[in-house]
């Protein structure tokens, strides 16, 4: 018998096993304020079962954390969620999910450290969530990109709109994004490390 794919109780899983022609992996922060969807979205598009941290929310938020337009939200991250997604088969995406509670931002030092860049989760019916997230990158000089949860009801904006809200130059990239659906998750993914490339590069955005 190979125990080091068959047995769970001697090593990782298959599957979670680093593919061999990865030659580089960056790690990639999720980032966005309370009940976003960050931990969707790191579960949606990771290639691994991911990690994650939420507990039941309890008494001990009554007060302190902002349930507006998120009544129903029962449970909450609260150090980090994990995963995992290769781009291809060189590169590997590490992707760390934040906190969103204000009271767990403390952690947020830890996850931001070696991080390239960041994808900003957006949701449109609490944006004043969004402005101190975008603040505190800003302020760390970490690269980032906007997407907005496309969650059902919520309001539409057009995208300068947004960026004026939010006092974004025209090289933050802005875009929808479904934290439900893997293909879109994907793309928001991609759009992050196009964006990092064009600053490396110093190449001008496309039109």
């Amino acid at each position: 018998m190979d125990y080091k794919t068959s047995d769970p109780h001697t090593g990782p899983r298959r599957e979670d096993i680093l593919p061999a022609t990865a030659a580089a992996a960056v790690k990639v922060v999720i980032v966005g304020g309370f009940g976003v969807g960050k931990t969707t979205l790191v579960g949606t598009v990771s290639e691994i079962r991911p990690l994650t941290t939420e507990e039941t929310m309890t008494q001990a938020g009554v007060g302190v954390d902002d349930l507006a337009g998120i009544e129903q939200k029962i449970e909450t991250t609260v150090a980090m969620d994990f995963g995992r997604i290769s781009i291809n088969e060189q590169l590997v995406l590490y992707l760390f999910g934040t906190p969103g509670q204000e009271r767990f931002w403390f952690l947020w030092d830890g996850l931001f450290e070696g991080a390239l860049g960041a994808v900003v989760l957006l949701d449109t019916r609490r944006l004043e969530v969004s402005y101190e997230v975008v603040g505190i990158l800003e302020e760390r000089g970490v690269p980032f990109v906007v997407a907005v949860n496309t969650f059902p009801g919520a309001p539409v904006h057009p995208v300068p709109e947004l960026r004026a809200a939010m006092d974004l130059p025209e090289s933050v990239p802005i875009f929808a994004c479904d934290a439900r659906d893997r293909a879109s998750c994907r793309d928001a993914l991609m759009t992050l490390m196009r964006y990092l490339y064009r600053l490396a590069h110093k190449t001008p955005e496309p039109q």
